[in-house]
């Protein structure tokens, strides 16, 4: 049974290499929310993010992010053109009162404008005629969906539409929305520029981007908004402001105006109240994890590229941090697995959070390195 290990890193390497921190103060009425470097994935601020939350219609982005995936393989181009069925027009238009691009009944439309009514209007047909368009039914996208979700690795998402309508199999959570915003800056720069576009126009109907906070001139450029009247008010928000990409996550909030106040606050504090420090270069070991009856006792722990820690501004109280995983690990261990986390404390409170990878192969030892590790937890256990 693998049971949670920490690794105390020594202390006095980081505080010998920067000044003293405090912990920074900040607090949000949003009851899911996480604050992301997007460059590292490192957690800046985290509320309840590994909790399961309705995510409303920010469950498009998974959507989207199908949709470029298909477009990206060459199954699909942003010309093609899909029909509008009755069951797009009646579940998303306007006869359903929730948010529509107003396409019409048996009409067709092409992939670039159905991803723009998507992105801006929060169209809850353009999505439909999307699914159907790309699988046949939105039970068969919603496979598409979750096998997509799991590559990325959101491990604790499921999806079964592609709207984000109200069903009880479907959850998210913080984390995971963060991750699979972070998934489409990444892999897709070309398209994101859909995201900050203000509005769209679709028979003769103008509708503003949903997210207001793409229009207050604070640096926000994308990404999706949602709401029901049983999860609240969310947001996935995304800046480059502060010389570094940020990527919020906000959920749980109580009206339109409380979610673009709570955005805004995180992500600007984000972006001004912590320096950067390059704490370990690329390729540095920050630690080490053991490795039951591998051929070598212990992996290095190393960060995806040098590993930067964000601390709060102008604080003196004590930092310290440490390396967090499931051990002993099994081999083998292959190189670049996702294996622990950094985690960095202020006064003993988590500010922030970075993933760490197997620095090498570690394959299964022989005979007599698994009898020596057999005898080593028998006699001591693993500390």
């Amino acid at each position: 049974m693998l049971v949670k290990r920490i690794w105390q890193i020594v202390s006095a390497l980081l505080l010998l290499t920067f000044p003293a921190f405090g912990q920074a103060q900040f607090d949000t009425k949003a009851k899911f929310a996480i604050l992301m470097d997007e460059e590292s994935g490192t957690v800046i601020f985290q509320k309840d993010a590994d909790l399961p939350m309705e995510p409303a219609s920010m469950a498009k982005l998974m959507t989207i992010a199908v949709v470029f995936h298909e477009i990206q393989d060459g199954r699909l181009s942003m010309g093609d053109e899909f029909f509008v069925s009755e069951n797009a027009w009646r579940t998303g238009g306007a006869a359903s009162g929730g948010s529509t691009m107003f396409a019409e009944l048996n009409s067709k439309i092409s992939v670039e404008n159905l991803i723009r009514s998507v992105i801006i209007q929060s169209g809850n047909d353009a999505a439909i005629v999307l699914a159907e368009g790309i699988a046949g039914s939105e039970a068969s996208f919603a496979a598409i969906m979750n096998e997509l979700a799991l590559d990325i690795g959101l491990e604790n998402s499921h999806f079964t539409n592609s709207t984000g309508l109200p069903d009880p199999d479907m959850h998210v959570t913080a984390r995971d929305l963060a991750d699979l915003a972070r998934y489409l800056i990444r892999e897709f720069p070309q398209y994101y520029h859909y995201f900050s576009e203000p509005e769209m126009e679709w028979n003769k109907i103008k509708q503003s981007n949903r997210n207001s906070l793409v229009e207050l001139g604070i640096g926000v450029d994308g990404l999706k908004t949602g709401h029901t009247e049983s999860a609240g008010y969310g947001s996935v928000i995304s800046t480059a402001e502060g010389g570094r990409r940020l990527i919020a996550v906000v959920h749980g909030l109580t009206s339109m105006a409380q979610r673009t106040e709570e955005g805004r606050k995180l992500i600007t504090w984000g972006a001004r109240a912590f320096e950067r420090f390059a704490a370990y270069p690329e390729g540095a070991v920050v630690a080490y994890a053991d490795v039951y009856g591998g051929e070598v006792p212990s992996v290095g722990l190393v960060g995806k590229g040098e590993v930067a820690l964000y601390l709060p501004r102008g604080s003196r109280r004590c930092l310290s941090a440490e390396v967090a995983y499931n051990g002993p690990l099994m081999p083998p261990v292959m190189e670049g697995d996702k294996i622990a986390e950094l985690r960095v404390y202020c006064d003993d409170k988590l500010v922030q959070a970075a993933p760490l990878y197997a620095a090498q192969t570690v394959r299964p030892g022989d005979i007599v390195r698994k009898a020596t590790d057999a005898l080593k937890q028998l006699a001591l256990g693993w500390l």
